[in-house]
C-alpha cells in the first residue's frame, strides 16, 4: 500500500461499467440534456480537459508548473543561502554559522535538483529542512 489516495476511480467500479449490470441500458449514458443546454456535460465547455495555453491536459500543466516552482525555490533558496554564508564568514564571529549557512544552500540545491526531476513531494521538504537548517544555525548559542 503506498500511502496515496487514488486519483482516479477504477474501471471495476465506474459509473459506466456498472450500467452494464443494471436493467436500464441507458443509465450511464449522456443523453445530451444537460443543465448547459450545450449538449455537454462537465465544467469545460469546450468538451475537453485541455488547457487554452500549450494544448496539453490539465494534470500535466499543473504538474510542470509544480516542478519548476520546486526547482526555482530551490535554487533561490541555495543562492540565498551561499550569499548569507559568505557574509557571515566575512564576520568571524563562529564558524558555526557559515557552516549552517552553508549546509542549508546545500539540501536547498539537493531539493532543486530533486523538484526538476519530478520529486516535488520530496523537495518540498527538502526546502523545509534546508531553511530550517539556516535559521537554527543563526541562532545565539
Amino acid at each position: 500500500m503506498s500511502g496515496r489516495a487514488a486519483s482516479e476511480t477504477p474501471a471495476a467500479i465506474s459509473p459506466a461499467s456498472t450500467a452494464l449490470l443494471d436493467d436500464d441500458p441507458t443509465r450511464g449514458v449522456p443523453t445530451g440534456n444537460d443543465v448547459t443546454g450545450n449538449g455537454l456535460t462537465g465544467d469545460d465547455p469546450a468538451g475537453d480537459d485541455r488547457d487554452e495555453d500549450d494544448g496539453h491536459p490539465e494534470g500535466v500543466t499543473v504538474a510542470r508548473r509544480a516542478r519548476w516552482t520546486a526547482a526555482g525555490a530551490g535554487a533561490l533558496l541555495a543562492l540565498a543561502g551561499c550569499a548569507a554564508a559568505l557574509l557571515r564568514l566575512a564576520d568571524a564571529s563562529s564558524a558555526r554559522v557559515p557552516a549552517a549557512y552553508a549546509a542549508g544552500a546545500a539540501v536547498c540545491a539537493c531539493a532543486a535538483v530533486l523538484g526538476q526531476r519530478g520529486r516535488t513531494r520530496r523537495a518540498l521538504w527538502l526546502l523545509v529542512a534546508g531553511v530550517m537548517m539556516m535559521a537554527l544555525g543563526d541562532q545565539p548559542g
